[in-house]
């Protein structure tokens, strides 16, 4: 893995956090057991962010089922694999491997069915899936796939210690591994040791939430975030970015930082379908029953 130095952003005014979330433990596939930060009712307030899953466990009987042939229609699935190994299929023929390090991007448009099955039967399973939203004008586009291997991740340090994979955006003067048009979304994966400091400028009228996922309580906006609980940023037109510190003498602290642009449009949602109305919902609904949903 390539790392590259880069000089310090500097926030004039940072973000601060306007409430704070712990993740629901549910379970969802085949019996693996996860935990849901981001959940339906944060939808139209985290736009065009729609749910945050985190998965992490060393016991292979909360993974082991992992996610069988599933539909989804209406949104992109953003896998961010951290420990373990997954194997993706999918209606469109594409396969691929979830290792760790890895990101897989995929656009389910009008319709793709896919399932992620572990290739492992002991050890540790940890990541994240991200669900972001298509615009109405996109939600039927044809469904697309992308596989981005540990190495295709760009990574940077600053001189204070904080090193960052860029999966989505730029930051930094770092082009991410994924770009995407309209919903503009930013995902940085953060490590900070005790005691550093990390800015990110953020365009102001971006819904942003940071998840502390690793280490010590973090400091985010000048807020305390304890481990395992996602911080909901405001929407602050005077504020420039937002500030990281990890406290003194204290483990590193890992970050999952997420913003992106508003769609602004109504959420309707059935399970893996995320349409704009009702009437589409009942429309994808009888398309996976007849089949035609991924053809």
């Amino acid at each position: 893995m390539n790392t590259t130095t880069v000089s310090p952003a500097t926030v004039a005014r940072s973000r601060g956090v306007e409430r704070l979330v712990r993740g629901q433990p549910t379970s969802d596939g085949a019996g693996v057991k996860l935990t849901r930060v981001l959940t339906q009712p944060l939808q139209q307030r985290l736009d065009p962010f729609l749910m945050l899953d985190a998965f992490g466990s060393d016991a292979a009987s909360d993974y082991i089922g992992g996610f069988p042939d599933h539909p989804h229609r209406g949104f992109e699935t953003v896998t961010v694999m951290k420990a373990g190994r997954m194997r993706h299929h999918d209606s469109v023929g594409n396969t691929g491997l979830l290792e760790p390090g890895s990101v897989q991007w995929m656009t389910a448009g009008r319709g793709i069915i896919h399932s992620e099955m572990p290739e492992q039967e002991e050890g540790r399973m940890a990541g994240f899936q991200l669900w972001v939203n298509l615009a109405a004008r996109d939600k039927m586009q044809p469904p697309a796939y992308r596989d981005v291997p540990p190495q295709g991740v760009p990574v940077f340090a600053l001189e204070g210690g904080a090193q960052v994979r860029v999966i989505a955006g730029t930051t930094h003067g770092v082009a991410g591994a994924v770009t995407r048009p309209t919903t503009e979304p930013l995902v940085l994966d953060i490590v900070l040791p005790a005691g550093a400091t990390f800015d990110v400028p953020l365009p102001a009228g971006h819904n942003a939430f940071a998840y502390v996922y690793g280490g010590a309580a973090a400091q985010v906006g000048g807020a305390t975030v304890a481990s395992e609980h996602m911080a909901i940023l405001t929407n602050d037109a005077a504020a420039d970015g937002v500030r990281f510190t990890a406290p003194v003498g204290e483990r590193a602290v890992q970050i999952l930082l997420v913003a992106g642009a508003p769609l602004r449009e109504p959420i309707a949602q059935y399970g893996p379908f995320v349409m704009n109305t009702v009437q589409e919902l009942h429309q994808a609904v009888a398309d996976f029953q007849s089949g035609a949903l991924a053809t």
